[in-house]
């Protein structure tokens, strides 16, 4: 055997062992914990499921399916292993602060080199592995989530809407909000947001378009196989996205009033009661744990210094945030928050009780909520003052908005053939919802960015 053959043969073995080490490294087994699956269905008591590369292969538990010997075997013992949360309205342009127009007027130029990103890997480790981006400016949006998406940089899997759609924009909104004139004008930017790749159409202020522009924004999104989310601030624009089809509801709205009119309701119940028949359920993201809150928060803000959501932001971009939410009692943000507060449970039992799919979703990024954060409370509320069982707010941030964003056959739910996104805590979740305020162990397609409460750092920075 001549030596230039014996160097490639030695060359090709390298090789060969190279591969089977990436293999045996990229196949690992979470075994012991109580799997919730996002079906819900009884969790299943030792529980075992096999992940090779970015995929779920097999569920079961330590008497039914055997672990292969070349998977790398991570403890799940003691805890509750459950799908990647989702959290359906957060804004990853903003962080925090209280002062809106100084924010985007200092920040607008700094949103996709730190911003954005700094938001996306505080919901990545909080356990937040899907959420739906409701309103940024178009090319920062884009960039952020094809920069995930291509793991140069660490963050949810990223649904997002671009700019939001308005009669008018608000002054100094411009980057972010788009004014349509018309039909055509609508047409022409609902068009423009799809061929840029959005993932979802944000619409607001639609009760102040005429009937026939509103119905154009909605007509053209589903044309181009784009679900509409509308504001339901103000009963006309419930009234009006009810009747033009939007597809899901943001907020619980109405100011202080203390509950939906009855009109309304009756239109909701029409709505629901028609299911596949009018495309499939009608959903709605009440955002409504950042209002109960507040009054908290601001009699009691120690939170507020918890080190999480200053990850991957600037000092200077930290002080600023920190001035911004000194005065919490002052905000003018907040100020009819306090008033709105007795109304919440009501509007949320209105719309249970009329057959709505609630979503988990926060308004994360708003005046003192932060992404670290935002996800966990929203769960702890229902659960602890809504009363809504903890499988049901859990199936509201894993199955259900992945079946509305039309990625259910990949995510939500753990079972085979979907990718592996898993969060686990140690504990029972099911009893105590808020131990979610503290994930463990966070794997994003496979990959571990955190485990036994400790951060990969690698992976993060």
């Amino acid at each position: 055997m001549n030596k230039k053959l014996r160097v490639k043969l030695f060359l090709l073995s390298i090789l060969c062992i190279t591969s089977v080490s990436l293999s045996a490294a990229d196949k690992k087994a979470l075994v012991g914990g109580t799997l919730i699956d996002g079906m819900g269905g009884k969790p299943i008591q030792d529980s075992v499921i096999l992940v090779e590369g970015t995929t779920i292969t097999g569920v079961g538990t330590v008497a039914t399916l055997k672990v292969p010997d070349d998977y790398q075997v991570i403890s799940t013992e003691g805890m509750s292993v459950l799908p990647g949360l989702w959290d359906m309205h957060v804004h990853l342009m903003i962080t925090g602060h209280s002062d809106y127009p100084h924010w985007h007027k200092e920040y607008l130029d700094k949103f996709s080199s730190e911003i954005m990103p700094a938001a996306a890997v505080q919901l990545l480790l909080a356990g937040v592995t899907s959420a739906r981006d409701l309103g940024a400016p178009l090319k920062e949006s884009i960039e952020i989530k094809n920069k995930i998406n291509s793991g140069e940089i660490p963050g949810p899997r990223l649904y997002v809407s671009g700019p939001f759609i308005q009669h008018k924009a608000y002054p100094g909104t411009d980057a972010y909000r788009w004014g349509v004139k018309n039909e055509a004008d609508a047409r022409k930017k609902i068009n423009k947001l799809a061929d840029a790749g959005v993932d979802v159409i944000k619409l607001i202020d639609h009760d102040e378009m005429t009937l026939s522009v509103a119905k154009a924004v909605v007509e053209q999104a589903h044309k181009r196989n784009l679900k509409v989310v509308g504001h339901s601030h103000k009963p006309d624009e419930i009234r009006r996205g009810l009747e033009i089809g939007i597809d899901n509801f943001e907020h619980t709205g109405l100011t202080s009033a203390p509950e939906y009119p009855e009109d309304i309701m009756v239109q909701l119940k029409e709505r629901t009661a028609k299911g596949r028949i009018s495309g499939g359920p009608l959903f709605w993201t009440p955002t409504i744990e950042g209002l109960w809150n507040y009054d908290y928060v601001r009699d009691y803000p120690e939170e507020l210094d918890n080190s999480c959501w200053k990850r991957g932001l600037a000092q200077q971009t930290i002080d600023d945030i920190k001035q911004s939410i000194a005065h919490p009692d002052r905000l003018d943000y907040m100020q009819l928050t306090p008033k709105r507060k007795p109304t919440l449970k009501r509007k949320f039992k209105q719309l249970r009780d009329a057959g709505v799919v609630q979503l988990i979703g926060t308004d994360s990024g708003i005046p003192m909520k932060f992404h670290c954060q935002s996800t966990w409370h929203e769960l702890e509320m229902w659960v602890n003052v809504l009363e809504v069982p903890a499988m049901e707010t859990i199936r509201a941030a894993t199955y259900w908005p992945a079946k509305f964003m039309g990625v259910h056959d990949k995510v939500g739910t753990l079972v085979p053939g979907k990718y592996a996104d898993i969060i686990a805590v140690k504990g029972d979740v099911l009893k105590y919802i808020n131990l979610l305020q503290d994930v463990d162990l966070v794997m994003k397609n496979g990959v571990l960015y955190k485990e036994n409460g400790q951060v990969n750092e690698q992976l993060v920075n």
